[in-house]
């Protein structure tokens, strides 16, 4: 009856690289899956109105209205993962009064920490693209009341 090897971790060690010398196995990440992430982690941030550029954006709204298509997370998000490292971009629309300087520092820094605890990954860049901004009346905000009933 074989025993388990010392040298062979039971726990993973925090920081530790996906494909270790010595592993039983190699873990590979989807780039969808930093592609989710990344989205997610960037919506967390106030000041985000949405993710994707105007013909994107207005094709994602489409698909959401389709039975069993789900939301769409990786709207306005690319990604290139390696097997330790990821770059991401992102296009972003943001809300009007928002400082975006600030705004990209913080999605950034959101993403970096979010995809890193989560895969594993180093994320060396994170580009952002700025397409536009969302105003206060746009898209169901105050609208004028009809003059008839």
């Amino acid at each position: 009856m074989a025993q388990p090897s010392a040298s062979r971790p039971d726990t993973p060690v925090a920081g530790a690289s996906l494909n270790e010398e010595g592993a039983a196995g190699k873990t590979t990440i989807s780039s969808v899956v930093v592609q989710k992430v990344a989205g997610l982690a960037t919506r967390e941030v106030t000041g985000i109105h949405a993710l994707g550029g105007g013909v994107s954006r207005a094709f994602g709204a489409i698909r959401e209205r389709i039975p069993g298509s789900g939301t769409v997370t990786t709207s306005g998000v690319s990604v290139e993962v390696g097997e330790k490292q990821a770059a991401i971009d992102l296009d972003v629309v943001v809300e009007y009064g928002a400082r975006i300087v600030d705004v990209a520092r913080a999605v950034r820094r959101n993403v970096i920490g979010q995809v890193e605890q989560i895969t594993g990954l180093e994320v060396i860049e994170v580009n952002i693209a700025v397409n536009d901004i969302h105003l206060p009346d746009e898209n169901g905000g105050e609208t004028e009341t009809s003059r008839v009933e």
